[in-house]
């Protein structure tokens, strides 16, 4: 092969190589979009409980984790909703708690030793995973963020309000209002 050649089959490669860089780089960013009848909403969280929400999710789509009685400080890419609301449209919501999220401040082993190590694997067989199907209420053309609210009892709201919790339009303010359980019912 001549130098010609093999430059030709070298530019060609660098050009495909380029379109399928160029064409991964579409998919991620229309990943994020969900196409014409969905719309993307990144997901906040707010705990309104004394247990740690080690990590949760929307439909799959990850938000971040919570400190007990935490949230609002950060969002996440995305979730998917349909473009328009309709009273079937709901959300499964799974998270992860800790329900002594301050024990590992009391130990006296050195943190990260193998002693803490072996502490720490102990502490995490009392995690507890849940999962809800939870309503999405009503919404209009424009949803600003999925915004969930982890309440009492393993309750879940979701809701897609253009509006934080300091604004006097925000529509989720009793949830901050709400005492937290002593015992909450079986079901």
């Amino acid at each position: 092969m001549n130098a010609i050649a093999r430059g030709s089959v070298r530019g060609a490669m660098s050009s495909g190589a380029v379109c399928v860089w160029v064409l991964l780089g579409v998919l991620a960013l229309s990943g994020c979009r969900g196409g014409p009848e969905m719309v993307s909403a990144p997901i906040t969280g707010y705990n309104h409980t004394s247990a740690a929400i080690n990590r949760f999710a929307v439909n799959g789509a990850s938000g971040p984790n919570l400190g007990p009685y935490l949230g609002g400080g950060a969002e996440v890419c995305c979730g998917v909703l349909p473009r328009t609301w309709s009273p079937r449209v709901k959300v499964v919501v799974e998270w992860q708690t800790d329900p002594d999220p301050h024990a590992s401040a009391t130990w006296t082993e050195r943190q990260y030793s193998d002693a803490w190590r072996k502490r720490m694997r102990e502490k995490k067989q009392n995690y507890l995973n849940h999962k809800a199907v939870v309503e999405v209420p009503k919404y209009g053309k424009k949803v600003c963020a999925l915004q969930v609210n982890f309440l009492n009892c393993d309750q879940v709201k979701v809701s897609t309000t253009c509006f934080i919790p300091e604004h006097p339009n925000y529509p989720d303010k009793a949830y901050f209002e709400v005492k937290e359980a002593d015992e909450c019912p079986v079901s």
